[in-house]
């Protein structure tokens, strides 16, 4: 998967922005202003960190190793890096980036809640 296909299908969801808060090489994704996706411009091959539920995230490292790590600069309990080169599908990666979406839109408020579903309606 490239960057271009990580960033469009990100972009492309509800209340989604990106922004580059952190310097040029890392590329964030926000829903609701919430991170749910980072990704690491610079680094060869691409990698994103997505947020996860703590046990499925110990659980998607035993059984991609190689591609999924405990996540860089991030809490290791709750963030995932994955390694974007080649070894993962990409519709299983576009289910990572759904997952931590909707953790993060769980975790807003009420109002932030509304507010998203009130989006483009």
């Amino acid at each position: 998967m490239d960057i271009e296909s990580l960033r469009n299908y990100c972009i492309n969801k509800k209340g989604v922005t990106e922004g580059l808060p952190f310097g040029p090489d890392m590329l964030v994704f926000k829903v609701m202003g919430k991170m749910f996706a980072l990704a690491s411009l610079d680094a060869i091959p691409l990698s994103v960190n997505l947020k996860c539920d703590p046990e499925k995230a110990i659980s998607l490292r035993e059984a991609n190793e190689n591609n999924i790590l405990p996540g860089y600069h991030m809490n290791k309990q709750h963030w995932n890096t994955v390694i974007l080169d080649g070894h993962l599908k990409p519709d299983f990666v576009f289910q990572l980036l759904d997952d931590s979406y909707h953790l993060v839109i769980s975790g807003l408020t009420k109002k932030q809640q509304q507010e998203l579903k009130d989006l483009d309606e």
